[in-house]
């Protein structure tokens, strides 16, 4: 296996960025200073190791789908000491998730500790779509539709283009459906704050053909083999 796919696979990096862990004189094998990429590796016999701690793979892969309730943060290990996405899930391996969700945004996240799938999956490369259900206070004006969907501009960026359509009515709140492709950072609360609505609701339904489901707050189950697939495939 090409060393730069190892470490990609192990959850170092991204391919790409393992070249450059590579390059800099960061990576051993058999305890050797290696930075040529073209090295090839054996998985079950060789010992890699980065900045000096030893790298393996996973013996098994694992791919699941979670409902992240709000609350929850989704690093490893949270800075303030928050509850995290993590501690819903009652497995012994490591597992890191592809994308996040903000703090106080629920719904469905993907897990795994298949490094190489993961950094597939979130390459913009793959445009998978992600899908929100938004509940804001109030109506929502066709005009206010069209900014969104044409993109709104914040301090002079224009956000991506995103799939806006109204699914619900209430007496003082109204539910969208929001599409978009490139998941910004707070993308979606930005896209509706620019617009001076407040949100009182936002969820990811579907990544991909991924869907939540009935899954409830704080459920998780494996991916099933189509699921895996449309992600690979981007479908």
């Amino acid at each position: 296996m090409r060393l730069n796919k190892f470490l990609s696979t192990a959850g170092v990096s991204a391919r790409r960025k393992a070249d450059e862990i590579i390059l800099s004189g960061r990576v051993s094998v058999n305890g050797k200073v290696v930075t040529n990429l073209a090295t090839q590796v054996n998985e079950k016999k060789d010992e890699v190791a980065v900045d000096g701690k030893r790298i393996s793979l996973p013996l098994s892969f694992i791919y699941l789908k979670l409902h992240k309730p709000k609350g929850y943060a989704c690093s490893n290990n949270d800075e303030k000491g928050r509850k995290t996405i993590f501690d819903l899930v009652d497995l012994p391996e490591r597992l890191f998730s592809i994308g996040r969700l903000d703090y106080d945004t629920e719904g469905l996240i993907i897990l795994t500790n298949d490094g190489d799938f993961a950094n597939k999956v979130a390459h913009p490369s793959g445009e998978i779509e992600k899908e929100y259900i938004v509940k804001i206070e109030g109506d929502i004006k066709e005009s206010e539709l069209a900014v969104l969907r044409n993109g709104v501009v914040i301090d002079g960026e224009r956000l991506p283009k995103a799939k806006v359509k109204v699914v619900g009515l209430q007496k003082d709140a109204t539910r969208l459906s929001v599409v978009i492709h490139e998941g910004l950072n707070h993308q979606v609360r930005r896209m509706f704050e620019a617009i001076g609505k407040n949100i009182k609701l936002l969820k990811r339904v579907r990544i991909g053909a991924v869907r939540l489901g009935g899954l409830k707050r704080g459920e998780y189950k494996p991916l099933n083999q189509y699921e895996l697939d449309a992600l690979l495939l981007g479908y």
